[in-house]
């Protein structure tokens, strides 16, 4: 009866945020050029006393605890460690076709008191909570995720018990998927001026558009970095604003060819998190034109960004961080004052910036 209760609470609590997030969207264009300040950062290299990893693409941290996801591992994808000592804990996630098994792994997010991990070729959320011990994670609920959900790519907890997924038919930005890997909605639009892919190649143009996204639960800010050309997408689900940040390198290029979107422009951004004070997004900037003329020469562009962008919760660019590595994932941990990032073209790949908040 209890149980009952609270179903039926958790519904009402849905349809009442489906209510306050589904009125009209303000969209506002911000254009900019360049960033008021500039500044360069050496990093540490973090020892690990064990090699683990082929291609550490990842990295999220909630209290003590940091998990690294290896998107090319070879026995599991996720690997467990202390925070900030860096010490190894655990791995998890095993590669494999059982059930128990994931046959990819395209990121994770921590919960309250779990961790959510997204296979997109089972299309499914697994929840894992950590064992008394505090150093294994076990599997604890499986999300099938909704046939109408086309090949979901990265995801984002919304509300405790809701899921946010980018939308990749085209008609849409963002799908909103119940706990149970329901499909709810879509909400948003491609902010494209491309009115030829708009008007007939959708699917080939949310290609393009992927974007890799984060949420702040506190600020109420979903944000979209483009992975190609250079656009960040802000939603704040409080307010129903939408701000398009568009830089110099403009909105994705693209072809189409047999309906699929083939890039022709840059490599964008790499990753994208949103903290209480900022947005933190890390920038390539790289031409499909220079990685293909570098590889036919025999030499290989190293792989990564080596900028990361600074703005404001509204889209105001603040800062440019200038690294020493070429970086993907990122973990900005501003109590600490710190940036952990993943260098793939490392022996050791975790590193760590020191940086100031921006006044």
């Amino acid at each position: 009866m209890k149980r009952h209760l609270v179903n039926i609470i958790n519904i009402l609590y849905l349809f009442f945020l489906l209510s306050c997030t589904s009125q009209s969207t303000v969209s506002i264009n911000n254009g900019y050029v360049d960033f008021p300040e500039v500044r360069a950062l050496k990093a540490k290299t973090i020892q690990l006393d064990t090699a683990l990893f082929c291609y550490p693409f990842r990295v999220h941290a909630w209290d003590n605890k940091a998990v690294v996801l290896d998107l090319h591992g070879t026995d599991h994808y996720f690997h467990a460690f202390s925070y900030p000592e860096f010490h190894y804990l655990s791995s998890f996630g095993k590669r494999g076709d059982s059930p128990e098994e994931m046959l990819s792994a395209e990121n994770f997010r921590w919960g309250e008191k779990c961790l959510w991990t997204l296979d997109a070729n089972k299309s499914e959320l697994t929840e894992l909570g950590f064992a008394l011990s505090g150093d294994t994670l076990l599997r604890q609920e499986v999300v099938k995720l909704d046939k109408d959900i086309l090949r979901a790519l990265d995801f984002i907890i919304y509300e405790d018990f809701t899921f946010i997924i980018p939308d990749y038919t085209g008609d849409n930005r963002f799908c909103q998927v119940s706990s149970e890997g329901k499909l709810l909605r879509k909400f948003g639009a491609i902010p494209s001026a491309n009115e030829e892919a708009l008007a007939n190649s959708r699917p080939a143009l949310a290609q393009a558009w992927r974007s890799f996204i984060d949420y702040n639960p506190r600020k109420g800010v979903l944000v979209a970095a483009t992975q190609l050309g250079e656009v960040l997408e802000i939603y704040n689900l409080k307010d129903s604003t939408h701000v398009v940040c568009i830089g110099p390198h403009g909105e994705p290029e693209f072809q189409v060819a047999e309906g699929y979107g083939i890039p022709t422009g840059i490599m964008g951004f790499g990753d994208v998190q949103v903290t209480d004070n900022a947005i933190y997004a890390v920038f390539q900037g790289k031409s499909f034109k220079d990685i293909m003329e570098s590889a036919k020469q025999g030499n290989k562009l190293p792989d990564g960004g080596q900028s990361i962008y600074v703005f404001s919760l509204r889209g105001e660019p603040l800062r440019k961080y200038v690294l020493d590595h070429y970086v993907h994932g990122i973990f900005v941990d501003e109590q600490r004052g710190a940036i952990i990032a993943m260098d793939v073209n490392m022996d050791e790949p975790i590193v760590e910036y020191s940086f100031h908040l921006v006044e």
